[in-house]
C-alpha cells in the first residue's frame, strides 16, 4: 500500500510539474510526436553521416579527408539560403489554413529560390580558381561539383519549408534520410571507382539533387489560383541573416583549419568536428517540430512561451544523452574508428578533442532554440547578435589558432556569452510573465460574515467525493460530507485527512494566516475572478486566465473540436442541476483580482450557458490573505512554483490513509 501510494504521488507530482511548463495537450502531443520523428529520423541521418566520414576518411586519409570535408562545409554554408527560404516558407505556409493560399506562397517561393540557385552556382563557378587557392585543395573542378549540388540545394529549401509548414514531419525526416543514404552509398562507388576526392564531393552532390526531385509537397498551384501572398521584405532579411550566422559558426572553424593548418591536423580536426554536427542534426529536429506550431499559434493571436520550454528541455536532454555517450565511449574505439593515421601526437585522445568540441557546440543548440522561436513570433533581433558572434568567432580564431584545442576553446568562451545574451532576457519574460499582472482588474467584494477553515474544507470536500481515492470509505463517511458536524473535532480531523487524500498539495500551498469567509459578488466583480492556472485550463487560457476571456476562448475552441472531453464535460455540467453550488476563491483582498480554488468547471459551465444566472446561482467562499501572492495557486512564477516543488518533496512521505483509518475506527 505504501509503495502504491508513494508511485501515485510521485506520478501526480510528476504530471503537475509537466503542467506548469507543457503547452497545451494539442500543442504538446503534436510537439513531442514532431520532435521524435525528425529526432529518429535525425538519428538515422546522424549515423549515415557518421559512416560517410568514416568511408571518406578511411578511403582517402587525412589529407583527401580534409579536402573533401571542406568542399562539402562549402556546400553546407550555402545552406544559409537554403534554409533562409525554407523557414519562411515553413512559417508562411503554417500561418495561412486554406490549401489554395499554401500552395500559392510554395509556388512563389519555390520559383524564387531556383534564380538564387542560378545566380549562386555561376559565381561559385567564376571564383572557382581563388576558392581552391585558398583552401589548399589540389583542383579547382571540385568547386565546379559543389556548384552543382548547390544548384539543387537553395529550390530544395524550399520544398522542404513547404513540407514542413504543413506538419508533415514524417514526409521531411525521410527526405532527410533519402539525402544521406545517397551521399554514403555514392561515396562509397565513386572512391572505389578511382575518383578521390571528387567522388566524395559528387556523393553529396547526388544526394542533394535525389531529395530535391522526391521532396513531395502536395501542393499544387492550379491555373485559377491568382493569389500572390509574398513573404515580407524584413522576413527574408531575418531569416538570411539568421542563417548566415549559423553556418559561419557551424562551418568555418573548419575552413579556417583547413587555411592555417597543414591538411593532416585539419583533417584530424574535420574529424573531431562531426561530433559537433551531430549535436546541431539533433538539436535541429527540435526547432523543425518548434517553429511551424510556434508559427501556427502567433498567427492565431496565441501565447506559447511553454513551447520554447518544451523545447529547451528536449534538447538538453538530448545533450546529456549525447554527453554521457562520448564520455563513456572507450577511447580506444574512436582511434580504431577513424584509423591510426588520425592518431597524432601533441593533442592527446580524439576523445578529449570531441568533449570539449561537444561543450561548445551544445551550448550553441540552446541559442538556436532559443533564437529560432523568437523569430517564430516576430522580427527578432537575436538574429543580428548571432551574426555579430559569427564574425566575433572568425576574429577569434584568427587571433588564437596556435593549436586545434585553441580554436575550440574560443568557441567554447564566445557561445557561452552568446547563450546568456538571447536566452536570459527570453527566458526571464517567459516565466515571469506567464500571470497577468495583480493590479490589471479590480473589484469590490462584499464579505456577509466569516467561516472556518473546517466549514471551508467540508465544502471543498462535498465536490470531492466522487472520485475514485474514496471508493474504499464512501460507505461510511457520506453522511459527514453530505451534512457535517462542524462542531466535532474529530469529524473536522477526519474530514481534513479526506481532503488531503487527493488535495494535499493544494491546500498546503494556502499561506498559514488565510482567513474564510462567506463573500457576496457583483457582476462586475467576475471580471476579476481568474481560473485555475493548471491542467487543462492552461490549454484554454491562451496567455489569460481571466474567466471572461477564458469562456470566449472555450467557446471558439468547442466549435473546432465538439468531441472534445474537457468540452463535452462542461455541456454536462451544465445541465446538471445536481452539482454543489458553492464555489471556492482565494485572494490577497476584497479589491485585487480572486481566483477559483474549487468550482472552475461548474463556473465555466454556467457561463458557457446562462452568465447573467452565475451570482444567483452559486455560493461564494473566499480565503484571503495579505501573503496571497506566495501561493502558486494564485500566482505562478518561478519563487512559488519553487516553494511548491519544495513542499511535495517535503510530504511526500506523508500518508493520509493512516489518518483516515485511525479516525474511523475512533469514530466507530
Amino acid at each position: 500500500m505504501q509503495i502504491r501510494r508513494l508511485a501515485k504521488a510521485f506520478s501526480s507530482q510528476f504530471k503537475s510539474i509537466i503542467y506548469e511548463v507543457a503547452p497545451s495537450h494539442r500543442q504538446q502531443s503534436r510537439l513531442l510526436s514532431g520532435s521524435f520523428i525528425l529526432l529518429s529520423a535525425s538519428v538515422l541521418v546522424g549515423v549515415m553521416n557518421l559512416l560517410y566520414n568514416l568511408v571518406v576518411a578511411h578511403m582517402l586519409g587525412p589529407e583527401g579527408f580534409s579536402h573533401a570535408t571542406v568542399v562539402y562545409t562549402l556546400l553546407v554554408v550555402s545552406s544559409a539560403v537554403t534554409l533562409s527560404v525554407q523557414v519562411v516558407c515553413a512559417k508562411m505556409v503554417a500561418s495561412h489554413d486554406s490549401y489554395e493560399e499554401k500552395a500559392a506562397i510554395y509556388s512563389g517561393l519555390h520559383w524564387k529560390a531556383w534564380k538564387l540557385a542560378i545566380v549562386a552556382s555561376v559565381c561559385l563557378i567564376l571564383a572557382k580558381d581563388f576558392i581552391a587557392k585558398y583552401l589548399n585543395l589540389p583542383d579547382s573542378r571540385l568547386i565546379v561539383l559543389l556548384a552543382l549540388g548547390t544548384a539543387f540545394y537553395i529550390p530544395l529549401g524550399a520544398r522542404r519549408g513547404a513540407i514542413q509548414g504543413k506538419y508533415a514531419f514524417r514526409v521531411f525526416g525521410i527526405n532527410l534520410m533519402l539525402e544521406a543514404f545517397i551521399r554514403l552509398l555514392g561515396a562509397w562507388v565513386l572512391i572505389r571507382l578511382g575518383m578521390g576526392a571528387a567522388g566524395a564531393v559528387l556523393a553529396g552532390a547526388l544526394g542533394v539533387m535525389m531529395a530535391y526531385f522526391f521532396a513531395f509537397t502536395g501542393l499544387k498551384r492550379e491555373p485559377e489560383n491568382k493569389l500572390q501572398i509574398t513573404a515580407h521584405f524584413r522576413e527574408g532579411v531575418q531569416a538570411n541573416i539568421f542563417f548566415i550566422g549559423m553556418v559561419i559558426i557551424n562551418n568555418f572553424d573548419i575552413v579556417l583549419a583547413k587555411h592555417f593548418f597543414p591538411a593532416e591536423e585539419a583533417g584530424l580536426y574535420a574529424a573531431v568536428g562531426l561530433v559537433g554536427r551531430v549535436i546541431i542534426i539533433c538539436a535541429w529536429s527540435v526547432v523543425n517540430a518548434m517553429f511551424p506550431m510556434s508559427a501556427g499559434e502567433k498567427a492565431k493571436g496565441r501565447q506559447s512561451n511553454s513551447i520554447l520550454l518544451t523545447s529547451l528541455a528536449m534538447v538538453l536532454g538530448i545533450l546529456g544523452l549525447l554527453f554521457l555517450s562520448i564520455w563513456l565511449t572507450p577511447s580506444n574505439f574512436w582511434d580504431a574508428t577513424f584509423g591510426k593515421s588520425f592518431q597524432m601526437t601533441g593533442y592527446g585522445s580524439l576523445q578529449s578533442l570531441m568533449i570539449l568540441y561537444a561543450l561548445s557546440t551544445g551550448i550553441y543548440s540552446l541559442s538556436i532554440v532559443v533564437i529560432s522561436y523568437e523569430m517564430s513570433r516576430k522580427i527578432a533581433n537575436t538574429a543580428w547578435v548571432q551574426l555579430a558572434f559569427s564574425g566575433a568567432l572568425i576574429f577569434g580564431i584568427y587571433m588564437f589558432h596556435d593549436s586545434l584545442r585553441q580554436i575550440i576553446w574560443v568557441q567554447v568562451v564566445l557561445m557561452t556569452i552568446l547563450l546568456a545574451i538571447v536566452a536570459v532576457p527570453i527566458l526571464w519574460s517567459s516565466f515571469m510573465s506567464e500571470a497577468p499582472p495583480l493590479q490589471e482588474v479590480r473589484g469590490n467584494i462584499r464579505r456577509l460574515r466569516p467561516i472556518t477553515e473546517q466549514e471551508a474544507v467540508a465544502e471543498f470536500l462535498k465536490n470531492e467525493i466522487y472520485h475514485e481515492e474514496f471508493d474504499p470509505y464512501r460507505s461510511k463517511i457520506e453522511r459527514l460530507v453530505s451534512t457535517p458536524n462542524l462542531e466535532n473535532a474529530d469529524e473536522n480531523a477526519l474530514r481534513k485527512a479526506l481532503l488531503y487524500l487527493r488535495r494535499g498539495a493544494m491546500w498546503r500551498e494556502l499561506p498559514d494566516d488565510t482567513k474564510w469567509f462567506e463573500v457576496e459578488m457583483a457582476t462586475t466583480d467576475l471580471a476579476g475572478v481568474r481560473v485555475f492556472p493548471r491542467a487543462q485550463w492552461r490549454r484554454v487560457s491562451q496567455g489569460s486566465f481571466y474567466l471572461y476571456d477564458v469562456v470566449q476562448e472555450i467557446r471558439r475552441a468547442s466549435a473546432e473540436e465538439p468531441d472534445d472531453e474537457f468540452f463535452s464535460k462542461l455541456r454536462r455540467l451544465s445541465n446538471d442541476e445536481t452539482v454543489n453550488r458553492t464555489v471556492l476563491l482565494i485572494g490577497l483582498n476584497d479589491t485585487e483580482p480572486v481566483t477559483i480554488l474549487d468550482g472552475n468547471h461548474r463556473i465555466a459551465a454556467s457561463m458557457l450557458v446562462a452568465p447573467e444566472t452565475v451570482l444567483k446561482r452559486f455560493r461564494f467562499l473566499c480565503g484571503f490573505s495579505p501573503r496571497m501572492n506566495e501561493c502558486c495557486w494564485y500566482e505562478t512564477n518561478m519563487t512559488t512554483l519553487w516553494r511548491y516543488a519544495k513542499n511535495r518533496m517535503r510530504y511526500m512521505p506523508y500518508d493520509p490513509e493512516v489518518d483516515i483509518g485511525r479516525l474511523l475506527q475512533n469514530a466507530s
